[in-house]
């Protein structure tokens, strides 16, 4: 079932006594707006999640297998589609990177159809074996914490050693340090968006739009390790829209979800600190507000 409708939604999430998305240009720390010192985790970290999710739930299947995953051999998987099609590709059709453009049509709609998040999210596909571009109808943007946050620098060590020479030294001597980095507490907030007419284009149904919102919703719960810490959605705010093309700005309606500190709270450990306020008052018309989550 196609969509019918356009869609704006905020996310919220927090991180505690953890690194939410580290910057492998910076030793890993945690990322972060220079200027402001305000927590960042970006697009494509959450989009991760979400890849991670689905191929979770429904067991990396089609119609909902994962094309961008760790070691995934890309081109492997635009070779599947023009099998799957039936269509000859040669060594020099290969390297010129084309097979006609009737066969590269049908290719990425092959693509869009078996591979969850290229119909969700697109994908350049043009590498190698050609299945084109996809522009996916969801996008998100970075997630950016509500208050500067805090980045903080642990020393840690292993007691275990890797070969017997290490093991003859002395106690004490044979301990190899490491640093771990962490946000003590931190409230991100992502915005994101469905298009429709997209929808239309890569066949993202409305089947995928409820997968998506259960995702957002649990994925964080299923992506626990230790240098994270302990992450939780805590709001999911959907505006929908009663057309395709809109009914209102998108940032007219995420104004309307804000997060402050309680008063009195200078350093916060936690979502109590905050008091998120949703104004339903006088949604614009055409517009309703549903609570995901929060």
């Amino acid at each position: 079932m196609s969509l019918e409708n356009r869609y704006d939604f905020v996310l919220l999430f927090d991180v505690q006594d953890g690194n939410p998305n580290g910057d492998p240009d910076a030793g890993n720390l945690p990322r972060l707006d220079a200027e402001s010192g305000r927590g960042l985790v970006t697009d494509v970290c959450l989009k991760r999640k979400l890849r991670n999710y689905v191929g979770l739930v429904k067991g990396e299947q089609p119609p909902f297998e994962i094309y961008v995953k760790e070691k995934a051999v890309l081109n492997n998987q635009h070779e599947r589609a023009y099998k799957a099609l039936d269509i000859t590709l040669d060594a020099d059709a290969k390297k010129r990177k084309s097979g006609g453009q009737d066969n590269v049509s049908k290719a990425r709609q092959w693509m869009c159809q078996n591979f969850f998040d290229v119909r969700t999210f697109g994908a350049v596909m043009s590498t190698g074996v050609n299945c084109g571009q996809v522009r996916g109808p969801v996008q998100l943007t970075f997630a950016r914490s509500v208050d500067p946050i805090v980045v903080l620098e642990h020393s840690i060590t292993r007691m275990a050693v890797t070969t017997e020479a290490e093991a003859e030294k002395q106690d004490g001597d044979n301990r190899t340090m490491g640093r771990k980095h962490t946000v003590p507490y931190g409230l991100y907030v992502a915005h994101g968006f469905v298009s429709a007419f997209l929808a239309d284009q890569t066949e993202f149904s409305e089947e995928d739009l409820q997968l998506l919102w259960q995702g957002l919703s649990q994925m964080f719960e299923h992506d626990r390790s230790a240098a994270r810490g302990q992450m939780a959605t805590r709001g999911l705010y959907v505006f929908k829209h009663s057309s395709k093309l809109g009914n209102a700005p998108a940032h007219a309606l995420f104004e309307r979800i804000t997060a402050k500190l309680n008063d009195g709270v200078v350093a916060p450990r936690a979502f109590s600190d905050y008091a998120v306020s949703v104004n339903e008052a006088s949604l614009p018309n055409g517009i309703t507000l549903q609570r995901m989550v929060g």
